[in-house]
């Protein structure tokens, strides 16, 4: 009883309950139920109710784990959304091709770009790779940006017409590969060095801390002050959940006053591009876009060179400067619409996005699992890494509404430390504060691909790994876990591996 008390008072720092702003989507019983339900563990000696369902009934109940756990759809789709979910597979899974092609419908392709197809990132519906040695880049890539010197520039970005300034030639983001006739823009490359860190017990661990450059430029020199930061593809499951998140509940933590810690969540704000209203960002490691649909958006023109109706420009991340790119054809059909990927292809590849189930957990009344789900609240993980939500009665998706669901994350901006900064801002997040991870599914990643590793760059091979980079308002939570026994820390990965 004691115990239980004492967690009560700590965890009391921890937790904002969304309820305590107003949802109104939400009776007043709603809100108590919902208040109930998302309340911080305090006792650790069995699961919580519905604990192995970090999906709520989209959970995908797999006896069997293979590589393809993260490309099975939400469980609790009807047989018409299905076949919906298997045209944005196919979509998903789809090799561009340069135009002009005989495959009408596949071309376009670039005439710059990083990847052929959404699934060339996203390997397995999972996480990207970091390439080693002299191989090519396609899941992880630089994106490239400018201070602004203008009016305009710091106006535009005042106003979020624009995240960043791009690089006057090489745009905002660096594609290594070009269809025939047009020079790539260039190579990453990245050189690593070790770092011992000691940690108690007499254990020692080895990060290995990237720098990056470019060679050989296809267009001439970037400007002197341009601000390269490396970016790896994330995960797909549970994006459809994330995005039913009432926005309410998710600035409730941002409303945290005086954390022991240190820790205040910054919300992101950028501009919906149907709408142009600033609405609340929830994806992507800056949290720079608010919705799935903008975010393939992004994806089929700056990753692919592919337009779409929410970003037109058939040339995709080309710059006036790199005139053979401008004046190469584009892949649009006068059969299919005005753009390469027509509005219907794109709301596809969505609905595709957004069903992606997040597998069950496993293991969760092990013994270890639950010491180590223990001092994941004692360290104050959990002050960033919220365990659950329940997501909008209204959400857009059926499938999607009123769903108890376990992501391990705020959504919000924190400053993470010089180690981890990229010193590059972009939108509302400045060069040291990134979007916190969920992480569902973090146990399940090299599974899907021996060679996943994790954070915005890949550079942590191991889960402990990631959280020794952990800085700035991390460091506490950080250092508790420096500080844990050896078998303490085995507790909690297993517990974060169980996820």
């Amino acid at each position: 009883m004691r115990r239980s008390l004492v967690l009560a008072g700590l965890f009391a720092a921890v937790s904002v309950h969304a309820t305590d702003a107003t949802r109104a989507d939400l009776t007043d019983e709603d809100r108590a139920r919902v208040r109930r339900i998302t309340a911080p563990a305090i006792t650790f000696d069995a699961p919580e109710p519905f604990e192995t369902l970090p999906g709520g009934g989209s959970t995908v109940r797999e006896k069997l784990v293979t590589r393809d756990i993260f490309s099975f759809p939400s469980a609790n789709l009807d047989f018409e959304a299905r076949q919906r979910f298997a045209v944005g597979n196919g979509l998903f899974r789809k090799d561009w091709v340069s135009a002009p092609s005989s495959t009408q419908a596949s071309d376009g392709l670039g005439p710059l770009f990083n990847a052929r197809s959404c699934q060339g990132c996203h390997i397995k519906d999972g996480r990207g790779v970091v390439p080693e040695a002299d191989e090519p880049a396609v899941s992880l890539f630089l994106r490239l940006s400018v201070p602004p010197r203008s009016r305009a520039e710091k106006r535009a970005l005042a106003e979020r017409r624009l995240a960043a300034i791009p690089e006057p030639t090489y745009g905002t983001q660096l594609q290594n590969f070009a269809v025939p006739g047009v020079a790539a823009e260039g190579h990453m490359r990245i050189d690593w060095t070790e770092v011992s860190v000691a940690l108690a017990g007499g254990e020692t661990a080895t990060l290995r801390r990237p720098s990056y450059r470019v060679e050989d430029l296809g267009y001439g020199a970037m400007r002197k002050d341009v601000m390269l930061s490396p970016r790896i593809a994330a995960p797909m499951i549970g994006l459809g959940l994330v995005e039913a998140i009432h926005e309410d509940d998710i600035l409730a933590h941002a409303a945290r006053k005086d954390d022991p810690d240190g820790i205040v969540g910054k919300p992101s704000y950028v501009r919906d591009p149907a709408s142009g209203a600033l609405v609340l960002g929830r994806f992507g490691w800056k949290a720079g876009q608010p919705a799935v649909k903008p975010q393939a958006a992004h994806a089929f023109s700056g990753d692919m060179g592919l337009s779409t109706p929410l970003l037109p420009d058939h040339w995709g991340d080309c710059t006036t400067k790199q005139k053979a790119c401008r004046a190469a054809p584009h892949g649009a059909q006068p059969a299919f619409g005005p753009e390469e990927v027509p509005g219907d292809l794109l709301d596809f590849v969505a609905f595709y996005s957004t069903h992606l189930g997040v597998p069950a957990r496993r293991g969760s009344d092990d013994a270890q699992v639950l010491a180590g789900k223990q001092l994941f609240y004692e360290a104050r993980c959990a002050s960033c890494h919220v365990p659950k939500y329940v997501t909008r009665r209204d959400a857009a998706d059926p499938a999607h509404r009123f769903q108890l669901i376990w992501p391990y994350s705020d959504f919000l901006l924190h400053d993470m430390g010089e180690g981890l900064a990229d010193d590059r801002p972009e939108g509302d997040a400045n060069g040291r504060e990134w979007r916190t991870q969920p992480l569902w599914g973090v146990g399940l990643a090299t599974t899907v691909d021996a060679r996943a590793t994790f954070l915005h760059d890949g550079r942590a091979r191991t889960v402990l790994e990631a959280i020794l980079w952990h800085g700035g308002e991390a460091q506490a939570a950080r250092d508790r876990v420096v500080g844990m026994t050896p078998a303490q820390r085995a507790d909690l990965i297993r517990f974060v591996e169980s996820l």
